[in-house]
C-alpha cells in the first residue's frame, strides 16, 4: 500500500516558496507519500520547475508533466510532449503498486467550453491577452487537442484493463469543473475556451480501468465528483493572492472590509514581511486544501 500526493499549479516562483518548500517536503513524508507528482504550472521557467522536481525527489519519488506555464519557456517542439527527463511522464505510465499506475498526459485546449466558439475569434483572443500568446508551438489549438486526444487513446489501450489507472493533466476535461458567470462577471466566460477540451474526457470515458483523474489549471478547487465510471478530483494550489491564508490573513488583520484576490496584490506589497511570516505559519493548511492524496 502506499500513498500519492498530486499538486497541480504549485507556482513556486510566484508564490516566493522557498523556505515553504521543506515545509511542504517534510510534512508529505510524515504523511509517508511514497509518490509526489506534480500536474503542471510548477513554475513559470523550465529550470525552476526541474529544481524543485528534483528537490522533491531527493526525499520522495517524484514525477511532471507540463502545465501552460512552463510551456511559454519551451523553444524545441519536441519537448512539449516528449520531453527528455525520467522525471517527466507525459503519455507514459508509472507503476504504483502490482494493480495502479500512474498516467502523466499534458493536455490542451480547443475552445470547446464556449458555445458556438469561432475558431479565428478565439485565438485572436488569446493573441490578445492570453498567457499562452507566448507559447510558441506549431499548430492550431484544435489541431493540438486532436493529437493529444488521438496519443492519450493510443496510450490508454496499451494500459492493460486489469491495472487501475490514475491519470493527471494539468487542463479541464470535463465542463462539470467550468463555472459560468453572469450578469456584470459574464465576460468572463469567453476564458472558459482556454481551460480544456470535451473530447479529452470523452476519451476518459471510453476507458472503465480510468478510476481516477486529476487536474488543476482553473485555479477553482471542487469537491470530488463521480463521473460516469470515474472519480475526478480538482484541487489546485493556486495563487498566492487566492489563497484561503490570504483572506484570512487580510481580513483578521483589518486591512480590507471583504476579500478581493484582485486587489490583495497590491494590497500586500504594503505588509511583505508580515505576510512572509504569516504564510509560513499557515502553508500546511493551505496545501491541504490544495492538493490530492490518494491511496493506492
Amino acid at each position: 500500500m502506499g500513498k500519492l500526493a498530486v499538486i497541480s499549479d504549485l507556482h513556486a516562483d510566484i508564490n516566493h516558496l522557498d523556505e515553504e518548500l521543506y515545509f511542504i517536503r517534510d510534512y508529505l513524508e510524515k504523511l509517508n507519500v511514497t509518490h509526489v507528482h506534480f500536474a503542471g504550472d510548477v513554475a513559470n521557467k523550465v529550470e525552476k520547475t526541474l529544481e524543485v522536481v528534483y528537490f522533491f525527489d531527493q526525499k520522495i519519488d517524484t514525477t511532471f508533466h507540463w502545465g501552460n506555464h512552463e510551456m511559454a519557456d519551451i523553444d524545441k517542439q519536441t519537448n512539449f510532449e516528449d520531453f527528455n527527463d525520467p522525471h517527466f511522464l507525459n503519455f507514459q505510465s508509472k507503476k504504483l503498486s502490482d494493480s495502479t499506475v500512474l498516467l502523466g498526459v499534458n493536455g490542451w485546449y480547443d475552445y470547446s467550453f464556449v458555445p458556438r466558439a469561432e475558431e479565428k475569434e478565439y485565438r485572436r483572443k488569446k493573441n490578445l491577452y492570453w498567457y499562452d500568446r507566448f507559447i510558441d508551438r506549431i499548430g492550431s489549438d484544435p489541431q493540438i487537442t486532436e493529437y493529444i486526444c488521438r496519443r492519450l487513446k493510443e496510450t490508454l489501450q496499451t494500459i492493460p484493463d486489469t491495472k487501475k489507472v490514475i491519470l493527471s493533466t494539468h487542463f479541464v476535461p470535463k465542463e462539470d469543473f467550468i463555472i459560468q458567470h453572469s450578469e456584470k462577471y459574464e465576460r468572463w466566460n469567453q476564458l472558459n475556451a482556454f481551460l480544456g477540451s470535451k473530447k479529452f474526457g470523452a476519451v476518459l470515458d471510453e476507458f472503465t480501468n480510468v478510476e481516477q483523474v486529476v487536474f488543476g489549471h482553473t485555479h477553482h478547487r471542487f469537491t470530488k465528483q463521480m463521473l460516469q465510471q470515474t472519480v475526478y478530483h480538482c484541487r489546485p494550489f493556486g495563487y498566492y493572492y487566492e489563497w484561503y491564508l490570504t483572506r484570512s490573513f487580510i481580513l483578521k488583520n483589518h486591512l480590507a472590509d471583504t476579500f478581493n484576490p484582485l486587489k490583495a496584490r497590491t494590497l500586500l506589497k504594503h505588509y511583505t514581511n508580515a505576510f512572509a511570516e504569516y504564510k509560513k505559519r499557515y502553508i500546511l493548511n493551505e496545501l491541504q486544501e490544495g492538493m490530492v492524496l490518494l491511496d493506492y
